[in-house]
């Protein structure tokens, strides 16, 4: 037997986080970008119960959240929906998140935390971000309208450029808040979300006035 064959590979697992209110095909094409493009082995989405830098501005339970990423990903074998920020009390820190993950899935396990690069301008104001580069790789997806100040985040966070794959993607310009919008004013969101998010939010009247 091969060394191999006799010693498994540590897991690559990307982790992509947020309150998808609701997930659409944006974040779906995100997931599978970095997915493809890293050779991860899954790609975790986590539904935040509290986002710490959106209090007061979710629509739809957590409940709903959750239904919704698991009807949006059930056509991916690769794709996991996990409740662990919804489950846990108080709001939704992304470096208690990885702690948990990392704890769960041992120390030879590959974390990398999914994002947008819009995303990178607020990361000095999470909590520990130098504790969450040590716990996963960042995986930023590129946006033309989105130029990060490398010098700062380097001098706040010491180390962070060296932490972080920029991946230059497709650009999918959808957002949550212009989806409920759309939903509120009665217009389509066929083929911005997947067909079943769609149907679930029909069915269960979320967004409408």
């Amino acid at each position: 037997m091969t060394q191999s064959q006799s010693t498994p590979q540590p897991t690559r697992l990307g982790v992509i986080g947020g309150t998808f209110d609701p997930i659409h095909i944006g974040h779906l094409a995100i997931a599978e970008e970095a997915r493809v493009r890293l050779a991860l082995d899954g790609v975790l989405f986590v539904p935040a119960r509290v986002s710490p830098l959106k209090l007061g501005n979710h629509l739809a339970s957590g409940e709903d959240r959750y239904r919704m990423v698991a009807l949006a990903i059930a056509d991916n074998p690769s794709f996991r929906a996990s409740r662990i920020e919804l489950d846990r009390e108080g709001p939704s820190y992304t470096v208690d998140t990885l702690r948990a993950l990392r704890a769960a899935n041992g120390e030879e396990a590959e974390l990398y935390f999914i994002m947008g690069m819009d995303s990178l301008d607020t990361l000095t104001h999470w909590r520990r971000p130098d504790e969450i580069l040590r716990l996963a790789r960042l995986v930023v997806i590129s946006r033309p309208d989105c130029h990060p100040d490398w010098a700062s985040l380097e001098a706040a966070i010491p180390g962070a450029s060296q932490a972080i794959t920029v991946i230059d993607s497709l650009q999918l310009d959808i957002s949550s808040t212009d989806l409920r919008e759309r939903v509120r004013k009665g217009w389509p969101i066929r083929y911005l979300v997947p067909a079943p998010v769609e149907t679930y939010i029909r069915e269960h009247r979320l967004y409408a006035d």
